[in-house]
This record gives C-alpha cells, sequence and structure tokens, in this order.
C-alpha cells in the first residue's frame, strides 16, 4: 500500500532518510556498513547491491543489451544510453555560471570550469608542480624518470621484439601496446560511455568528443577540429587536392574513405544489411536511414511548423512549401 500512498514508513537510523518498503533500507544500509556481499566471479570485485553487479559482469561478458533507436549503437547501461542520446536531440543541460557556454554531461561543464577558476588538482609527488589536465602531468613526469626515449630515434636501437609476429621495438611500453593488437586487449575505458581503447592517446582523443574541444584551428577559414588529421583532411578543400584516385574510372578524392565508398560502386558490394527485412547498402549511413522504416523515427523536425520526417532530403522537399520554393511540373 505504501508504494501508491507514497507513504515512507521505514527510516534509516544512520542519516534519517526514509523508505516505503524494508527491503529498500536494508540496502541502503549497506552503505553504512560497508558491507559488499556481491562478489564478481571473474575478477573478485565487490558490490553492495546485485544489480550494480549485474551492471558490471556486462564489462566481462560485452553485453550492450540497450541501442540508441536513432543510430543503432549499443551501450551496457542505460545512463550510457541516455548520455548518447544527447549527440541527436542536442540537449546540453548542464550550463556554466561563469559564461554561459552549455555542455551534455557534468564531468564535461566540470573540465571546463577550470578555465575559469585556474584550479590544476593534478600534482606531480616530485616537484610539488600542478597541472589542469592529467596528461599534462604524465608528460612533466618524464622529466623526473629521466626518460630519454628521443634518443633511441637517432640510434636506431630496437631491443623489444614481439613473440607473436617479430616486429621490435625502442620501448618495452611500445611493445606492451602493440601487443594488444594480438590479444584484444582494451584497457582504458571512457567513463562517459562505455567505449574502451587499447591506447591512452586514443581514449584522449575519444574524450573530445564529449569535451567538445577543438584544438586544431584551420589558418584559411578558421574551422577548428578535434584532431590533427581531421584537420589535415581539411585543409585539402583549400588546396583543392584531391591525392586518392579510383583504378576504375579515375575520379579522384580528398580522403581515402571517400574513395572506398566509391568503389563499392563498381565493386557492386553491400555489405551492410538490414536485420529487419535483409535489404543490403553499400554504405552504413544509408542503412541506418534505412532503419528509420522500421523504427518509426523521425529526427529531421521542421522549424517552421515541427512535422518531423525520417530522412533528411524529405525535410528539404518539405520545407519549400514554407519558402514558397515550388519545384515545377
Amino acid at each position: 500500500m505504501a508504494t501508491h500512498t507514497g507513504e515512507k514508513p521505514v527510516q534509516c537510523s544512520q542519516c534519517g532518510k526514509t523508505f516505503n518498503q524494508m527491503s529498500y533500507l536494508r540496502k541502503h544500509q549497506k552503505i553504512h556498513t560497508g558491507a559488499k556481499p556481491h562478489q564478481c566471479s571473474q575478477c573478485g570485485k565487490a558490490f553492495i547491491q546485485i544489480g550494480n553487479l549485474k551492471s558490471h559482469q556486462r564489462i566481462h561478458t560485452g553485453e550492450k543489451p540497450y541501442q540508441c533507436s536513432q543510430c543503432g549503437k549499443t551501450f551496457s547501461h542505460m545512463g550510457y544510453l541516455k548520455l548518447h542520446q544527447r549527440i541527436h536531440t542536442g540537449e546540453k543541460p548542464h550550463q556554466c555560471s561563469q559564461c554561459g557556454k552549455t555542455f551534455s554531461q557534468i564531468p564535461h561543464l566540470k573540465t571546463h570550469q577550470i578555465i575559469h577558476t585556474g584550479e590544476k588538482p593534478h600534482e606531480c609527488s616530485q616537484c610539488g608542480k600542478t597541472f589542469s589536465r592529467m596528461h599534462h602531468l604524465r608528460s612533466h613526469q618524464k622529466i623526473h624518470t629521466g626518460a630519454k626515449t628521443h634518443q633511441k630515434i637517432h640510434t636506431g636501437e630496437k631491443h623489444y621484439h614481439c613473440s607473436q609476429c617479430g616486429k621490435t621495438f625502442r620501448q618495452v611500453s611500445d611493445l606492451k601496446r602493440h601487443q594488444r593488437i594480438h590479444t584484444g586487449a582494451k584497457p582504458h575505458q571512457c567513463s562517459q560511455c562505455g567505449k574502451t581503447f587499447s591506447q591512452m592517446s586514443s581514449l584522449r582523443s575519444h574524450h573530445m568528443i564529449h569535451t567538445g574541444e577543438k584544438p586544431h584551428q584551420c589558418s584559411q577559414c578558421g574551422k577548428t577540429f578535434t584532431h590533427m588529421s581531421n584537420l589535415r583532411t581539411h585543409k585539402k578543400i583549400h588546396t583543392g587536392e584531391k591525392p586518392h584516385q579510383c583504378s576504375q574510372c579515375g575520379k579522384t578524392f580528398n580522403r581515402i574513405g571517400n574513395l572506398k565508398t566509391h568503389q563499392k560502386i563498381h565493386t557492386g558490394e553491400k555489405p551492410h544489411q538490414c536485420s529487419q527485412c535483409g535489404k543490403a547498402f553499400n554504405q552504413m549511413s544509408h542503412l541506418r536511414k534505412h532503419q528509420n522504416i522500421h523504427t518509426g523515427a523521425k529526427p529531421h523536425q521542421c522549424t517552421q511548423c515541427g512535422k518531423a520526417f525520417s530522412q533528411m532530403c524529405n525535410l528539404k522537399r518539405h520545407q519549400r512549401i514554407h519558402s514558397n520554393d515550388v519545384l515545377p511540373c
């Protein structure tokens, strides 16, 4: 009955929090006692509640039961899915009180606020110098370790051999990173969306998707990019450079990815198949658009009248009604 009436007759003697069921109180009390009776059989990590254990076990099983209806991406936790969906909705509920800039997630706001506060929470244990970002601290710490990795570039010295493929490396850390290709290990996990990476540098690059950081700027037009490689590709628009040529028809492209997509026209390859009806497509983006037919998703909305469409081309066609740009018969 307490569920329906909203009554919460059971109270925690430690903090005063109330609950409508005794079982909820017992679960809550483990916070105060520190009891973690639910242990993972894979790694031994323990949890207060069985639900938390089940969520954790998905790291080992790779299970991702929560799927985005917009793009089909899957997640291990509902919370990660909800955060991801803000990419599609454009929702940014967390606002900086200093400058008004908005963010989709609290951690991104906190990272941004360091600009205003000047806070440097990452301290070097050797000399006490502080840094605003962890990766800046790691770079600094090489001063103390005496790491002289650069010198090995000139000597050509490569002492570390991969037992799987025989490839050699100058540093043991490079060898360990390389070996993850063979083992498939991805130990670096994004705290925002759960995606895992084999290298820390890849995780750092990925983080920029969440923070919105775009440190690489085009000197020609001022457009900014998250990765240097994207900036280099963009610059080809200004230079007109198209170094990637199709061997079948001679057409040239500024990106290798665009060339590969184009080549499927010649091969007839359609590797992306719809699980609902079996229809195949040569591009993943075309499959995603098609899947909106089955899901009923209409992500493209008219700002004039609110009518929604499954595909952008249909929205553009509709918008001509408002602009009086009527196509001739």
